[in-house]
């Protein structure tokens, strides 16, 4: 039996509308690959510090990069480890070798070490250019005192054209 041309159109036409639809992974593919590739050439190995606008540091031409470690920063009126406050530089005698609170919060962070290294472990200062040295030589023995004699004072890399 002969199909009519008509009853063939309607048949094809109806096959289509009924087939399972695909998914065209090529596209999908592409994003992910754009993706990919653009995360992999955005993510370096440089090591940034947390640093506010108030704190101008000096300017460097060391070629050593910055090693992550423990944060003592100088800003405003106040001590910062990590970002938080643990002294007032106005409570701060005169007279005073180390600052107590500084020495707290060092002595906390240094007993969640199972073992303090030979050489001692590490803090990094940020003071600005124009902080009293005499403050800055009170809290690096304060650092000391605590064992974190690998003491590394930040300052800003020297932008170099060439």
């Amino acid at each position: 039996m002969k199909r009519s041309r008509r009853a063939g159109r309607t048949q094809r036409h109806y096959g289509r509308m009924n087939k399972a639809g695909g998914l065209n992974l090529v596209s999908l593919m592409d994003i992910f690959t754009i993706l990919v590739f653009f995360l992999m050439v955005n993510s370096s190995d440089v090591k940034v510090l947390q640093n506010t606008a108030d704190v101008p540091l000096p300017q460097s031409t060391s070629e050593k990069e910055a090693v992550e470690s423990l944060t003592v920063q100088v800003t405003g009126g106040s001590i910062l480890v990590q970002g938080r406050e643990i002294a007032r530089l106005n409570g701060i005698e005169v007279g005073d070798t180390h600052i107590s609170g500084l020495s707290d919060e060092l002595a906390y962070r240094r007993a969640r070490w199972p073992s303090v290294p030979e050489q001692g472990l590490e803090v990094t200062i940020m003071a600005g250019r124009d902080t009293d040295y005499r403050l800055l030589r009170k809290i690096m023995q304060t650092c000391v005192d605590e064992q974190f004699r690998q003491v590394r004072l930040a300052v800003e890399a020297e932008v170099t054209n060439g």
